[in-house]
């Protein structure tokens, strides 16, 4: 309590802390396998002691606590790590629910071809080469478009029969915009450099510090335009930071081998100095998961981003990286792929809590909606 007094939070280390306490008195009052209420009550009773711990964007603000719909959060992975050590195993959590974040809000398009008419549309596509005529076709062919991405046996081929994504740059942009709306796909860009950048640079700071990590705050403290010496600019490396606060985790019950940062990283984007072919770099790729290219003389001063889906090149239409971030991200929806397992808890906390898409339905691990509930109200403070 005096640590949450003189920091207005609680560090990793002392919510384990606890955490650790509460579950000690649970199991001593009622054994092994507390009652469900008395698990609700715990996890209100630490945001009502601690509101800044209150995840704002929450059903309840302490899912990351105990989410009573899925069985999970901090308070649940404690007594299951007791039930283990114990030899005694939890009921199966038979009525947890799973959510796909991907799941797609249509908004109502009136301008929409019939499938005859897109046929004739995707043949004008293939050959034309007026911009204004590729939007146009492209927007009237959306629906039948996102129809092939859900389809699992046609959704390899939407480059072949949309090629224009390969050579005009906005089209994810677009398409995105048709699934969410303009404000949706304008936060992104609006928000993280002055709601999220410092909160996340200032989290950052309390893990333990590594050389990766230290390089990486040293970068992300800098302007933009400033980046000698530098891996990334400034707003890759706060990115990056944000990938390190939500650090991949081994998930499932085998325990797959947990995957470090820096192999994160490279499963996010990659580098290649302006002078090597992007053809070569294409043929010895084997992800399948959208990441992001960067090209020029040195990382931190890229000139041309590219998004890599299923060895496709798209060019970006943005110039800074946070830009071409925002692409990537985007194309996630727009091509239909899933978050790779590693990057998963960063996207999902993009998407979640920026973007502000499925906030209220979408599976978040605990860690997740922690991080969330310290920077907003890290930033209603400071307002």
């Amino acid at each position: 309590m005096q640590h949450y007094k003189d920091t207005g939070n609680l560090s990793t280390s002392k919510r384990k802390e606890m955490i650790n306490i509460l579950v000690a008195h649970m199991t001593e009052q009622e054994g092994r396998i507390p009652l469900k209420a008395t698990r609700e009550m715990y996890a209100l009773g630490i945001i009502t002691l601690f509101p800044n711990l209150k995840d704002p964007e929450g059903k309840t603000g302490y899912e990351q606590y105990y989410d009573t719909q899925r069985g999970t959060g901090f308070i649940m992975n404690r007594l299951k790590t007791v039930q283990r050590n114990t030899n005694c195993k939890m009921p199966s959590q038979s009525n947890e629910k799973s959510c796909d974040p991907r799941m797609e809000e249509m908004i109502c398009l009136t301008d929409q071809l019939t499938a005859d008419d897109c046929q004739e549309a995707i043949s004008l596509l293939k050959h034309s080469t007026d911009r204004d005529i590729i939007f146009w076709k492209m927007k009237e062919t959306f629906q039948y478009r996102q129809e092939i991405v859900k389809d699992p046996k046609s959704s390899t081929s939407i480059f072949h029969i949309f090629p224009r994504f390969r050579d005009t740059k906005g089209l994810i942009h677009q398409d995105f915009a048709l699934m969410f709306g303009l404000e949706t796909a304008s936060r992104f860009l609006e928000k993280w450099n002055t709601s999220f950048k410092q909160n996340v640079i200032k989290e950052a700071k309390t893990l333990n510090p590594s050389a990766f990590l230290l390089q990486l705050l040293k970068s992300a403290e800098k302007n933009n335009g400033d980046n000698s010496n530098e891996e990334w600019d400034s707003d890759i490396a706060s990115l990056l930071l944000l990938l390190h606060l939500l650090a991949p985790q081994p998930s499932g019950r085998k325990r797959a081998a947990k995957i470090s940062v820096r192999d994160a990283v490279g499963r996010l984007l990659k580098f290649e100095k302006s002078c090597r072919s992007l053809e070569d770099h294409l043929s010895e790729v084997e992800d399948r998961q959208p990441y992001l290219l960067a090209t020029g003389q040195t990382k931190a001063d890229a000139l041309k981003f590219y998004i890599v889906v299923d060895k496709n090149l798209i060019p970006c239409q943005a110039s800074t990286s946070l830009g071409a971030f925002d692409e990537l991200f985007k194309a996630h929806y727009v091509f239909g792929a899933q978050y790779d397992p590693s990057l998963s808890n960063m996207f999902t906390f993009i998407q979640t809590t920026i973007y502000k898409i499925h906030p209220s339905t979408s599976s978040q691990s605990s860690r997740t909606r922690e991080l969330r509930a310290k920077l907003l109200n890290s930033s209603m403070e400071s307002t």
